[in-house]
C-alpha cells in the first residue's frame, strides 16, 4: 500500500524538515519552537533561561580515513543508563555551565548560556560519514569541542562496559541536536499528533486513529508497520476516499508526497521498493 501510495501521489515536493511541514499541519499560524526545548518544556516544565540541546546516544564506525554513523547506530538505553550517564557527567563537568539531565529514556544537554549552532537530526546521517552533518554556526567550535570531550569520557565509561556485558552497541558518543532556549510554555496547537517522535510527543495526543500528524517508526513489511497500516493508514485513506479530509501528506526521506483522493486512478504509475523512495 505505501508504495502504491507513494508512486501515484499527486505532487512531490522537497521537504527537508519533516517535522516543519508536519507542525503546520497542527499549528497552521505559529511558529514551530526547536525540537529539544520542546520535548524538555514537557519533560521537565518550563524554565526561564538557558539553552538546551537533546543528546541522542550514538555508535560511530571507524574506517580508514572517515567516521560513520552505524545504521543502527541510534541507541535506545534504559533509564538506567541514561540516568548513570546523567550523574557521572554532572559530577566531571561539575560547576562548567553544562549539564545533562535525564527523563525515562531521553538525555538532555542544559547549557547555562545561549549556544547558536545549527545541528542536525541524527537519524539524517544514518549510515553516512559524520562530516557533513557536524554543528555549524557561531557557537559550533563550542559544540564540536564538548561533543568529542564526550567520546573520550564515554571510553570504558561503566555504562559502556555493561553494555559490553549484554552484547549491547557501544555508546561513542552523544550527539547533541535540536537546540534552542528554553521554553516558559509550549506554543497552543489546534491539531493532535499522534506515534512515537521526540518533538510532537511533547504535543496533545489521540488514538493513533484520530491524529492529524502520526509518526510511524515501525519498519513496512513487519508485524508492526501492519498493525499501524491497520489502524491508522487504512481509516485515513477511507475518509480521503470519501472526502472528508482533502488530501494526505506522506514524509519519505526529504520528500513530501501529497495523496488526493483520485490515487488509485493512476493504476498506470508502477512502484518501487519503498525504501528506494528514502534514498
Amino acid at each position: 500500500m505505501l508504495e502504491r501510495l507513494l508512486a501515484r501521489a499527486d505532487e512531490v515536493t522537497a521537504a527537508p524538515d519533516w517535522r516543519a511541514d508536519a507542525f503546520r499541519i497542527i499549528a497552521p499560524r505559529t511558529p514551530m519552537p526547536a525540537v529539544a526545548p520542546a520535548a524538555y518544556c514537557a519533560a521537565a516544565g518550563p524554565r526561564v533561561d538557558g539553552w538546551v540541546f537533546l543528546a541522542t546516544p550514538v555508535h560511530y564506525l571507524a574506517e580508514i580515513s572517515n567516521v560513520r554513523l552505524a545504521a543502527d547506530g541510534l541507541l535506545i538505553l534504559d533509564a538506567a543508563q541514561v540516568a548513570a550517564l546523567a550523574l557521572d557527567f554532572n559530577r566531571v563537568w561539575r560547576d562548567a555551565g553544562v549539564d545533562l539531565w535525564a527523563s525515562a529514556n531521553l538525555l538532555f544537554c542544559r547549557f547555562d548560556v545561549d549556544v547558536e549552532a545549527a545541528t542536525s537530526d541524527p537519524d539524517l546521517a544514518r549510515g553516512r560519514h559524520l562530516e557533513n552533518f557536524l554543528p555549524t554556526g557561531k557557537d559550533a567550535v563550542l559544540l564540536r569541542r564538548l561533543m568529542s570531550e564526550m567520546e573520550m569520557w564515554l571510553f570504558e565509561h561503566p555504562v559502556n562496559r555493561d553494555r559490553i556485558g549484554h552484547a549491547q552497541l557501544l555508546v561513542s558518543a552523544l550527539w547533541l541536536w535540536g537546540g534552542g532556549a528554553v521554553l516558559s510554555k509550549l506554543p497552543e496547537v489546534q491539531g493532535v499528533a499522534g506515534g512515537a517522535d521526540v518533538f510532537f510527543g511533547a504535543f496533545p495526543a489521540e488514538p493513533e486513529a484520530c491524529a492529524d500528524v502520526m509518526v510511524v517508526d515501525a519498519t513496512p513489511n513487519t508485524t508492526a508497520w501492519a498493525e499501524m497500516q491497520a489502524r491508522w493508514l487504512a481509516p485515513t485513506l477511507a475518509e480521503l476516499r470519501r472526502g472528508h479530509i482533502v488530501q494526505l501528506e506522506l514524509s519519505a526521506g526529504e520528500r513530501c508526497y501529497k495523496v488526493g483522493a483520485h490515487w488509485r486512478r493512476r493504476f498506470w504509475r508502477r512502484a518501487r521498493p519503498w525504501w528506494e523512495y528514502f534514498e
